[in-house]
C-alpha cells in the first residue's frame, strides 16, 4: 500500500475524540444501510474496513483506536470472510504491532480484533497461524502494563484464539500456563510479585477454565490436581463475587472431567497390583475426597449467602443459582441444563463445559454474539447449533470455496474438531456416570 493512499484513507478517523472502547461502536457504521441484496452497500462496507485497516498505519493513537473500534463493529455485525480472505495476514500483523506499542486502549480493542478474526476464520491453517503468531507478542503485552483492562483483554485474546486455533494438547497447555502465571508468577531473585486485582484474578480463572473445557482428564496429573483445586477453594472465601463465581465455574469443569474418577481407578489397580509409575497413592486420594468434601461445604454455604458479603449485588442470585446446580452436580452429578434464544431458534447446553464456552464466547463477543451465532460454522459445531435459514447472507463462490468444500483445509479442521468433540463428550459421561457408581457404592 502507497503511504498517500494511507494518508487519504485514515483523514476520516483522526479525531481527539478517545471515548471509543472495545465495547463500543464507531459513527461510522451509522451510516450504513443494512440490505444485503445491494451491492453498493457491500462496496461502501468493504471500503470501510480497508479504510480502517490503512488508518492502523498512522502515527496517531486517537486514529489506530477509532480504525479498531470500526474493525470491531465491523466484525461484530457480519461476518467479513471475502475481506479476511483477502487481508487476513495484514490485519493480522498490525493488530499484534499495535499490541506492541500502543496504549491501554489500542492493545484492548488491538487484541479484541484479534479474537474476532481467529472466530471468523474459524478451524484450520489460518487460526493456527494466528495462535503461533500471536502468542509471544500477546504474552510480552501482558508484562508491559499493569492496567486491569490491558490484561483482561489480552487473555481473553489468548483464550479465544488457542480455543480455535490450539490443535495440539501442548499448544492449549502452553497458554493456560501464560494465563494462569498471571496469578502465580515464576519469580526470579530480582522479581517482585504484584498481587493481582479482583477483576484480573477472575479474569485468569475464567480464562484458564474456558480451556480446561477444550483437554481431557489425562491433562490434570495429582499434583496439579489438589494445587488447583485448593487455590480455587481459597477463590471461594474471597469478598470479590465476580472471583467467587469464577473459582466455581471452573471447579465444575475439574470435577466434569472426572479426573477424581481417574486418580480413584488408579488406586483400585495399585491394590489389585497393576501399579504403573506416577499413581496415585491411597493417602493422595483421601486427601482429594477431603477437598471435595470442603468444596461441597463452601458451595453450598454459597448457594444460600444472604447477600452483603461482595460489592457487586446484582450478581448475588447468579451466585445463588450457580452454586445451587454446582452443589447438585458434586452430591449427585447433574449438570445443569441451560436454554439461549438465538433469533428463532434455542441453543440448548446439558454439561458444564458447553455452558461455560457458551457463557464465555456470550461475553467475548457482545453485540456480535447472535450474529456469530446465526452464521458461524464455527461455532456451530462447537455448539451442534443448526439455526433456521435467514434471509441475507449468502456466500459467494470464493466463500463456497474456503468454507463448503470437501476438500477446503476448513473442512478437513473441521472433521478433526468434532471427532475431538465427540471424544470430550464421552469423556464428561465417563465421569458422570463413575461419580454415580462410586456414589452408589457409598
Amino acid at each position: 500500500m502507497g503511504r498517500k493512499s494511507q494518508r487519504k484513507n485514515a483523514t476520516m478517523f483522526d479525531s481527539d475524540d478517545d471515548t471509543s472502547s472495545v465495547s463500543s461502536s464507531s459513527t461510522m457504521p451509522s451510516e450504513r444501510v443494512l440490505n444485503p441484496g445491494m451491492d453498493d452497500v457491500t462496496v461502501h462496507k468493504d471500503a470501510l474496513l480497508d479504510q480502517s485497516l490503512d488508518a492502523l498505519y498512522e502515527k496517531r493513537s486517537s486514529t489506530r483506536e477509532q480504525a479498531l473500534a470500526s474493525i470491531v463493529d465491523a466484525f461484530n455485525s457480519d461476518l467479513q470472510y471475502e475481506f479476511v480472505e483477502k487481508k487476513f495476514a495484514t490485519l493480522l500483523h498490525q493488530c499484534l504491532h499495535c499490541t506492541k506499542k500502543g496504549s491501554t486502549k489500542e492493545t484492548a480493542l488491538a487484541s479484541h480484533v484479534i479474537g474476532l478474526l481467529a472466530l471468523t476464520v474459524g478451524l484450520g491453517e489460518q487460526a493456527q497461524e494466528i495462535l503461533e503468531e500471536s502468542v509471544t507478542p500477546l504474552s510480552q503485552a501482558l508484562k508491559s502494563g499493569r492496567e486491569i483492562l490491558r490484561i483482561t483483554s489480552i487473555l481473553e485474546c489468548l483464550a479465544v484464539i488457542t480455543f480455535v486455533g490450539g490443535n495440539d494438547p501442548e499448544q492449549t497447555e502452553r497458554s493456560m500456563q501464560i494465563i494462569w502465571q498471571m496469578i502465580h508468577p515464576k519469580l526470579g531473585s530480582n522479581v517482585v510479585a504484584t498481587k493481582p486485582s479482583p477483576a484480573v484474578i477472575s479474569a485468569v480463572v475464567s480464562s484458564w477454565a474456558f480451556l480446561l473445557t477444550t483437554v481431557d482428564r489425562w491433562t490434570l496429573g495429582p499434583k496439579i490436581f489438589q494445587e488447583t483445586v485448593t487455590y480455587l477453594s481459597t477463590l471461594l472465601e474471597k469478598d470479590d463475587r465476580s472471583v467467587r463465581i469464577a473459582a466455581g465455574e471452573a471447579l465444575a469443569v475439574i470435577y466434569e472431567l472426572g479426573t477424581l474418577e481417574k486418580f480413584a481407578a488408579e488406586v483400585k489397580g495399585s491394590a489389585n497390583g497393576s501399579v504403573k509409575e506416577g499413581s496415585v497413592s491411597q493417602e493422595a486420594l483421601m486427601h482429594m475426597h477431603g477437598l471435595k468434601a470442603k468444596v461441597t461445604k463452601q458451595v453450598r454455604e454459597l448457594s444460600a449467602e444472604a447477600g452483603g458479603k461482595g460489592s457487586a449485588k446484582k450478581d448475588l442470585n447468579t451466585q445463588r443459582n450457580l452454586f445451587k446446580d454446582l452443589v447438585e452436580f458434586l452430591e449427585d452429578g447433574y449438570a445443569p441444563e441451560t436454554s439461549t434464544k438465538v433469533g428463532g431458534d434455542y441453543l440448548q447446553t446439558s454439561t458444564w463445559y458447553q455452558m461455560i464456552q457458551l457463557n464465555y464466547l456470550k461475553h467475548f463477543l457482545g453485540g456480535g454474539f447472535i450474529k456469530h451465532m446465526q452464521e458461524n460454522e464455527f461455532l456451530h459445531d462447537v455448539f451442534s447449533f443448526t439455526p433456521k435459514k435467514i434471509g441475507g447472507g449468502k456466500l459467494s463462490n470464493d466463500e463456497k470455496r474456503l468454507f463448503k468444500s470437501p476438500n477446503s483445509a476448513l473442512n478437513k479442521a473441521r472433521t478433526q474438531f468434532l471427532a475431538k468433540q465427540r471424544m470430550l463428550a464421552k469423556n464428561m459421561n465417563v465421569g458422570h456416570y463413575a461419580a454415580t457408581a462410586m456414589m452408589e457404592e457409598e
